[in-house]
């Protein structure tokens, strides 16, 4: 359970903050909501307490050295399927809102930007997936934002 002012990730979302927990009727059982400002875009979503796919911890500094690690990992087999395909695919680890699902998606989109051109929809989701990761990362490792995203990039440096 989250108290309010605390830091939680919301699956699709990214970093929130907890604003307040909430009940609410739905059909005929009273629900607890969690109220949960976006740090990224400031909107505001409500997600169940007892969802299984609700909100979950930010990463310890443990999982940020294994993000990193796993970044700088480039001996992988790229998805070659149609640009819609690895659309879709890649949306759905996205929302699963693990980080090392949103690190795989943002490795495959930069190793395939090295050998081609991205499609409009893949570059706003190589940005999509840099921004979650920095976000976390920064609020997670006590960072500056800036010195994060710095550190992703040069995972991917030759």
């Amino acid at each position: 359970m989250f108290e309010i002012g605390e830091y939680a990730v919301c699956p699709g979302h990214g970093v929130g903050q907890i604003c307040n927990i909430e009940e609410r009727d739905v059909g005929d059982t009273k629900c607890a909501f969690y109220v949960i400002k976006v740090i990224a875009n400031g909107m505001t979503v409500m997600v169940p307490v007892n969802s299984p796919n609700g909100v979950r911890s930010l990463i310890s500094n443990e999982e940020i050295d294994n993000i990193y690690t796993f970044l700088s990992n480039h001996d992988v087999k790229l998805d070659t399927s149609t640009w819609n395909r690895r659309y879709r695919d890649y949306m759905a680890k996205i929302t699963t809102g693990s980080l090392i699902e949103i690190a795989d998606v943002l490795r495959s989109l930069f190793l395939l930007k090295a050998k081609k051109n991205l499609s409009f929809g893949e570059k706003k989701m190589l940005d999509q997936c840099q921004n979650l990761l920095t976000e976390e990362i920064a609020l997670s490792g006590g960072d500056k934002p800036c010195e994060v995203k710095t550190q992703i990039e040069s995972c991917f440096r030759q």
